[in-house]
């Protein structure tokens, strides 16, 4: 019982064959282009529970990519306009923990109230104020918006507007 394929049956399956494998690539291409892109993706916003840190205590983590800190700041300890704000009358300061000089990551000593670059000796304030060494501005703060005690990166809130206007 041999069956025999005939040339036109032949050339109709392999076009078909053909037809189907381009199909599934086309569908994986039209997917990958619905994904949305990397850039997007780590746009998005951080979301942080700002009323379990410690007085006088840093916490650091990332949004987009780069090192944001935020520090309750102890009692006492003057709000500086432009840099600091005030929930539920405790006073905290945030600011990218990146130095404005070449980059480099500066790193908090919380026995002198500061922030120390070790590449070129920038020095910067409990506030991310520069205060010695080449940085030629503060350490910038990143938009944010204060929703209750949670803190939310990547949302221009009135008290970020305040602080930019200041």
């Amino acid at each position: 019982m041999e069956e025999s394929v005939s040339r036109r049956d032949f050339l109709g399956m392999s076009l078909g064959a053909v037809a189907a494998v381009g199909a599934v690539g086309a569908l994986g291409a039209m997917k990958k282009t619905w994904d949305p892109l990397p850039s997007v993706v780590s746009g998005g916003f951080t979301v942080v529970d700002i009323s379990q840190l410690a007085i006088g205590e840093l916490k650091t983590f990332e949004w987009r990519g780069q090192p944001v800190y935020v520090l309750k700041k102890p009692q006492g300890e003057a709000k500086i306009e432009g840099r600091d704000f005030e929930v539920n009358g405790e006073i905290y300061t945030l600011g990218l923990q990146v130095c404005t000089h070449l980059g480099c990551i500066p790193q908090y000593n919380g026995e002198k109230k500061e922030f120390a670059c070790a590449c070129h000796g920038g020095v910067f304030d409990i506030s991310g104020r520069n205060m010695a060494g080449p940085p030629p501005r503060p350490m910038s703060i990143p938009p944010f918006n204060i929703d209750g005690t949670r803190l939310v990166l990547g949302e221009e809130g009135e008290i970020y507007k305040q602080l930019v206007k200041a």
